[in-house]
């Protein structure tokens, strides 16, 4: 322990470290980029690996750059800024090879996002203030930590939502609104959430308070803000006094404006609320909806698809248009109330919409499909699920995923019962980051 010495970084881990190797074992080193050379020292030991420090870095790999943000190396957000970005699209492509490299898989090269600044559109930062001068603080936390960085400037979201929450920084001690303590579970303001439109610019505000109900300070708060920015179309307040990780309950009042956004993918509107699921990238997330929509073109003709974890069920009425019929499932009622508007203003008749469980969905349906889309959260799918989905689909299953290790997970189990794995396309949905989405094929003819 604490012993220095020069190792060279081979790789990186599916977590963002460099990867090392001296005497045998492998060293787990953030912060560091392949073809570095550098000297470390020990600061945790396992029996098979260890974890070490950089101290210096000898000779710097050519793949790494300057990060463009001066947070990048205390925010935890962009991990792996400082490295080039085509190599960070190899690292992604290695990253999901890695985790499914018993199943023997073609992965892709991974598709670059076509933004890779400002691209991010779902803001969540938490809130907290100062024990002394009790100044409001707002940003990303530290790596490992629930400390906050107090971020001011975020290179990878659009500069309203910096003004925005600067605004609110600096105006909320003058409405009595305290930052939320941790510790103790108190103060008031806990989240701010914005959900900001690639397509109009315009955002929707959800502060996130330590109640469950709405006081005159943050009415007038809300109104202040609301007045104050032209492209907010809308200010709402969610309510979670409880002492938790989730930061989005179930409850969520409008206070000004509109209670949503609109965003527009492969030439159709959607609506996104504050509790509705879309994706961070919008531009990446068409990339994805189009290389979806495209492979069913060429394979199908007229199919019938199961849009299962459906969200807005934006992949259902996406595809709306080269199918004969949809069924887009969703637990979240005001997701399936957006959907429907959506459907309704574009006319779009051949979409069913069920507010259900995907679990529950498949376990009580009679009806079979040409193709099921699978987009699940990051913990994948249960096993019940995935036996339901061979149930119901006939020909081919779309696997869209945020992770690749549920991925390889799942893929392992439909593999176990009959399916063949055609390929595994990775995109760049969040730069500089060590995740990654992919599209997984699945034949089960």
């Amino acid at each position: 322990m604490e012993q220095e010495f020069i190792v060279e970084i081979e790789e990186l881990s599916n977590l963002g470290a460099g990867i090392a190797k001296h005497e045998g074992k492998v060293i787990f080193v953030e912060n560091t980029c392949p073809g570095d050379r550098v000297k470390i020292k020990i600061t945790k030991q396992n029996k098979t690996y260890s974890f070490g420090q950089l101290v210096e870095i000898i000779n710097p790999s050519t793949h790494r750059v300057n990060p463009f943000c001066p947070m990048q190396k205390v925010c935890g957000a962009c991990q792996i800024q400082f490295i080039d970005y085509k190599e960070q699209l190899k690292i992604k492509q290695q990253i999901v090879k890695d985790y499914s490299r018993n199943l023997n898989l073609e992965v892709r090269e991974t598709v670059p996002s076509p933004e890779i600044k400002g691209y991010r559109h779902k803001i969540q930062y938490p809130v907290s203030e100062t024990k002394n001068s009790k100044r409001i603080i707002a940003g990303y936390y530290k790596p490992k930590s629930h400390e906050i960085v107090n971020i001011k400037y975020c290179p990878i979201q659009p500069e309203i939502c910096d003004e925005i929450i600067d605004y609110i920084r600096e105006n909320a001690p003058k409405y009595n609104i305290s930052g939320y303590r941790e510790k103790s579970h108190s103060g008031i303001l806990k989240h701010i959430v914005i959900r900001s439109s690639a397509e109009t610019g315009n955002n929707l505000l959800v502060m996130v308070i330590n109640d469950n109900k709405i006081s005159k300070q943050i009415k007038q708060f809300g109104e202040d803000i609301y007045n104050r920015f032209d492209k907010i179309s809308g200010v709402c307040v969610n309510f979670n006094n409880k002492k938790t990780n989730l930061i989005l309950s179930n409850k969520t009042q409008i206070l000004c404006g509109e209670d949503y956004i609109e965003e527009k993918l492969c030439g159709i509107t959607f609506k996104i609320g504050a509790n509705t699921f879309f994706q961070v990238n919008p531009k990446s997330a068409e990339n994805i909806f189009q290389y979806v929509k495209q492979y069913i073109k060429e394979n199908f003709e007229s199919p019938t698809i199961l849009d299962a974890y459906a969200g807005i069920a934006a992949f259902g009425i996406v595809m709306s248009n080269i199918s004969q019929k949809v069924v887009s499932v969703e637990e979240n009622q005001e997701s399936i109330s957006l959907a429907k508007e959506v459907l309704e203003l574009n006319k779009i008749h051949n979409v069913d919409l069920y507010a259900m469980d995907t679990a529950k969905y498949l376990e009580t349906t009679e009806q079979k499909f040409d193709v099921t889309i699978l987009d699940p959260p990051r913990k994948g799918c249960t096993q019940e699920s995935l036996d339901g989905v061979l149930k119901v689909t006939k020909s081919k299953i779309i696997y869209v995923s945020c992770n690749p290790q549920t991925l390889a997970r799942d893929l392992e189990y439909l593999i176990s019962k009959g399916g063949k794995v055609n390929f595994i396309q990775p995109f760049d949905m969040f730069c500089h980051t060590y995740h990654v989405e992919s599209v997984a094929v699945i034949d089960l003819e």
